[in-house]
């Protein structure tokens, strides 16, 4: 397994201008979390011009099927087509792990997500982070024992955000 490298990996989504939204626990740190991520989730644009420059951006990233039973993960051959026909991947790149969620539980997906999502600059690559509410209703929808884990946590942010903007 890669060591993670989180910007490195929106970074080259961003440079193969594929049009996502930053979800799960690395969203979650840009809010504030104080729990470490051990991959990146992101939920893409759903159109197959975006997932043609998704499946440009895999390559450039090394990716390969994450799987227990290949700690090396396998091979595949993807194209826009290919990666829609799934609605959840399960990645290894040179530069860690990475999850395509297209249809996060708890959301309507990418739209719903990019309405509500935050810029984040990481050294002058602007990236779109879900918002502190679409991560815990997200989260809460899940219902994983991490998720639970972490809830407490994200709602007290959640709290504290709200009495700060009163």
């Amino acid at each position: 397994m890669s060591e993670l490298d989180l910007e490195r990996i929106v970074r080259t989504l961003a440079e193969h201008r594929v049009r996502f939204v930053v979800i799960g626990a690395f969203a979650a740190l840009a809010h504030g979390s104080p729990f470490p991520t051990e991959d990146v989730d992101v939920t893409p644009e759903r159109s197959l011009e975006n997932l043609s420059r998704l499946s440009d951006a895999l390559r450039a990233l090394g990716a390969r099927i994450r799987t227990h039973a290949v700690p090396e993960g396998l091979p595949f051959d993807h194209d826009a087509e290919s990666l829609s026909a799934a609605g959840v991947w399960n990645l290894m790149t040179t530069f860690g792990d990475l999850d395509i969620s297209f249809v996060p539980t708890g959301t309507e997906g990418f739209k719903q997500l990019d309405r509500g999502a935050i810029d984040l600059d990481l050294d002058g690559i602007v990236v779109r982070v879900a918002s502190l509410e679409d991560i815990v209703r997200s989260k809460q929808a899940a219902n994983r024992d991490k998720d639970r884990r972490h809830l407490p946590v994200l709602r007290e942010l959640l709290a504290n955000r709200d009495l700060d903007t009163k």
